[in-house]
């Protein structure tokens, strides 16, 4: 029986043309998920209404996409297809139409079928590497190992899986010998990579598990649209706002340790001094006093979500530096992070000379994305954060320097706000059409730069590559239309050619805006872009 869901339809939702990941920060269960929940059913029926509604192609789930998704959920699980048999996909294939009525009835019991097995094969698999790892490999022998999933198969039988497994150890010892690594050190290095391995995966939270189901379900309409667990979600917020809460530290995983990548300049941990690149933290605890929780072996976005909070609390974190086995603890207290190295970046360059003598000035942007306060913008926050305001402020300091050119660079740019591509184009033209987008039904609705104040009047340059999308060919198509500007860079861009919404489910489905139930979102594929020009 098909379960029905009302959706609310809000006017505000903001149009967006990709998505960021950053690790996430919302509190994740430490045992693997045994059963699907009852919001695990509520987000099934919203995203499936969603799609049906709101999509672009208007299709409601059928064999077809039922099918796809199964067959990218398997990809998702197992790419490299080393951990399930033939037999185990056989049997998962036999409900490949069936898929589609389940979602209709908010059923995903599928997926956790599905990730019961995918954890009894690498726990098998992982038992085999210590055994295959004490034996004699002989490096002398020329052997053959099929890496290319689209050409691999799956094991038949245990005898062809741990064949297969041989290979594969073989040839990471062989990687490890190339880079000096051999004997004990080698075999520890690679016990310790498999065993944490399976340790992630044990440590998959059922929002995890409904993420890589229901992206599945929605990459089967198009690659763009796609489900953001709370934490997704999260994470695509901070790299939107580009700020957080926390001490301001890039964190890595590796071998069961979390390790200290980065300092963020300006941050919490940067300004105390005391934490440093290379340390491994061991253990957290909350506040200044009370227990220290071990994090060895835990994964990296849970011990995130343990250092991450409210500015002005504190956390300590019990460390060990780098080249040393002693513990100290480090009493951080948090603040607001500004992610400056994502925000768009002006230098001025002296070249040449010009007839009266002096050089000529070239300033050059470096825009990674095309970011956007949407929380903000929505509450009405004055100034919120925008990559318009911000190129605005670095034009502004290029006039009053008397740079000659300005140079845009793109190159890295995967997209992000439509209304920000709008806007920054503005800065460089009078108004006009900057984009026009179509719907389902056909309708057509240009975009407009309604701003008649050109910020940038002199030479423009505008760098890309086969890496800009979205956004930024969006700007660039418009630069080129007025005639504005030069595009320089590769033959062609991305060429993604549509439009995401990005949609709050909590507050989709209880219709308010403040407080809603925190479950996730999804960004889906509702229009195609048009140049200027058409």
């Amino acid at each position: 029986m098909e379960t029905t869901i009302s959706v609310c339809r809000r006017p505000w939702v903001v149009l967006v043309l990709v998505g960021l990941l950053v690790v996430g920060s919302f509190p994740l269960a430490l045992a693997e998920p045994v059963a699907p929940t009852a919001r695990d059913r509520q987000i099934a029926l919203i995203v499936r209404e969603l799609l049906k509604r709101e999509h672009l192609t208007k299709r409601d789930v059928d064999d077809e996409i039922s099918e796809r998704c199964l067959t990218t959920f398997l990809k998702t699980l197992d790419p490299a297809k080393v951990y399930f048999y033939q037999q185990d996909v056989d049997a998962f294939m036999r409900h490949k139409d069936d898929l589609d009525d389940q979602i209709k009835r908010g059923d995903v019991g599928f997926a956790y079928d599905v990730f019961a097995t995918f954890l009894k094969r690498v726990d098998q698999r992982v038992g085999w590497v210590d055994e295959l790892l004490r034996m004699k490999h002989d490096f002398t022998v020329q052997e053959q190992m099929v890496i290319d999933p689209d050409i691999a198969t799956y094991a038949s039988s245990e005898a062809e899986a741990r064949e297969k497994w041989r290979k594969r150890i073989k040839y990471d010892l062989l990687v490890l010998k190339a880079d000096g690594i051999e004997g004990q050190e080698a075999i520890d290095k690679l016990t310790r990579r498999y065993h944490s391995f399976g340790r992630r995966m044990h440590q998959t939270d059922n929002d995890e598990l409904l993420e890589m189901y229901l992206t599945s379900l929605t990459t089967a309409y198009d690659p763009h649209t796609t489900y953001m667990s709370p934490r997704t979600l999260e994470n695509f917020e901070i790299q939107m706002r580009l700020n957080l809460e926390g001490i301001g530290a890039a964190l890595r995983s590796e071998e069961g340790y979390t390790i200290v990548a980065k300092i963020i300049p300006g941050g919490a941990a940067d300004k105390d001094g005391r934490l440093k690149v290379g340390d491994r933290i061991v253990g957290v605890g909350q506040g200044l006093e009370g227990e220290i929780e071990d994090v060895v072996d835990m994964k990296l976005s849970d011990v995130v979500q343990r250092i991450r909070g409210n500015r002005g609390t504190w956390v300590r974190l019990e460390v060990i530096s780098e080249g040393s086995n002693e513990r100290h603890v480090i009493a951080i207290q948090r603040a607001k992070i500004e992610l400056t190295d994502s925000e768009a970046q002006g230098e001025v360059f002296e070249e040449g000379q010009k007839p009266d003598g002096g050089p000529y000035k070239i300033g050059v942007i470096d825009l990674p994305s095309f970011y956007m306060d949407m929380a903000g913008a929505r509450r009405g926050v004055p100034n919120f954060r925008s990559t318009t305001r911000d190129v605005r402020a670095i034009l502004d300091n290029f006039n009053q320097q008397g740079v000659d050119l300005v140079i845009l660079d793109l190159r890295r740019n995967g997209g992000g706000s439509l209304q920000e591509a709008i806007n920054l184009t503005g800065l460089f033209i009078e108004e006009g059409p900057i984009v026009q987008v179509k719907d389902s039904d056909g309708f057509v609705q240009p975009y407009y730069d309604l701003s008649s104040d050109i910020v940038w009047k002199g030479p423009l340059i505008v760098l890309v590559s086969k890496f800009s999308a979205s956004a930024s060919e969006i700007l660039a198509g418009a630069i080129q239309d007025y005639r504005r500007g030069l595009i320089v860079g590769d033959d062609s861009t991305h060429g993604k050619g549509t439009v995401q919404s990005l949609m709050d489910l909590g507050q989709r489905l209880y219709r308010i805006t403040s407080n809603a139930p925190r479950l996730g979102a999804l960004k889906i594929t509702m229009q195609k872009f048009y140049r200027p020009n058409g």
